[in-house]
């Protein structure tokens, strides 16, 4: 019996994990502005941000490969930066993974936040605390159960993503082949039980990583109701 490839499952591992940190970071920024700023073309942005929501992963994945292609000026930018083309890299699914999960973070971090009881950010705004300091001790403990499991939520979709990731990264073996990637190169070749395993793993891993995050937010509501 011929041992499995580990690759796409360590390379799963480490883009879900950075698109994970990407999203958690730049998705709690775009939150907060959205959920307390009142500004010109917020719900512009609110909608921009939907947009991969809705659009399908090829046509996600082909915007993306052309908006970063050497041809195009972030993508000439970067491999001035890098010496290398982004397209067709690992660094490629990162970013294709965190476009596929950062408008859901974003959008539900947003409700997570407009949860938080005002009267505890006033009181706190009128002790003296800046704008960042209640953010980081008042707002984030409040809400921090529900952005504890949107992470794990967003880490799960991240590790399995495949249409985006495949027109940005492309299907190379030992280079850039996720977990996702593989089942569909091993349902192409007609290899049915690579295919299931890895399928099954990928479950796995979705499962272990959300069912612990699930029963946290659980206690939380328990919680609360008592």
């Amino acid at each position: 019996m011929s041992t499995v490839d580990l690759f796409p499952l360590w390379l799963s591992l480490r883009v879900a994990a950075l698109a994970t940190l990407a999203t958690v970071v730049s998705g709690l920024a775009f939150a907060y502005i959205l959920s307390h700023k009142e500004f010109r073309g917020r719900n512009l942005l609110d909608s921009i941000t939907t947009l991969p929501l809705v659009l399908p992963p090829t046509v996600l994945g082909y915007f993306l490969l052309v908006m970063l292609s050497r041809r195009s000026p972030l993508g000439a930018l970067y491999e001035s930066i890098t010496g290398g083309p982004l397209v067709f890299t690992w660094h490629a699914a990162v970013v294709a993974a965190y476009v596929h999960s950062a408008p859901l973070f974003i959008k539900a971090a947003r409700a997570a936040l407009d949860d938080v009881d005002y009267r505890f950010e006033w009181a706190a705004r009128s002790l003296g605390a800046s704008e960042l300091r209640t953010f980081l001790r008042v707002i984030l403990p409040l809400a921090g159960r529900s952005l504890i499991a949107l992470s794990a939520l967003c880490f799960a979709r991240s590790l399995g993503d495949f249409g985006v990731t495949i027109m940005l990264a492309g299907n190379i073996p030992g280079k850039t082949q996720t977990l996702s990637v593989a089942i569909y190169d091993a349902v192409e070749s007609g290899n049915g039980g690579l295919a299931r395993l890895l399928t099954i793993l990928v479950a796995a891993l979705a499962l272990a990583v959300l069912w612990p995050a699930s029963r946290w937010a659980s206690r939380r509501g328990v919680r609360q109701a008592a």
